[in-house]
């Protein structure tokens, strides 16, 4: 019995690939600090940036933080 093959609709690891290489040629210019700000500011303002906040809220008062 041989497998059956299907048509790609989507190539999840082009993708990927294509999607890093965007963020690379973003970044490959900053510092270190400038780096880890625009990784911060994409969490903040993508699309699980509400998602993220409400993680990081409930871990701190998991550790008692305001």
């Amino acid at each position: 019995m041989s497998p059956t093959k299907t048509k790609k609709r989507f190539d999840c690891l082009a993708f990927k690939d294509k999607v890093q290489a965007e963020i690379y040629e973003e970044i490959k210019d900053l510092s270190v600090e400038e780096q880890i700000r625009y990784f911060n500011r994409a969490v903040e303002t993508g699309p699980f940036a509400k998602w993220w906040k409400a993680v990081r809220e409930a871990t701190r008062r998991r550790k008692g933080l305001k």
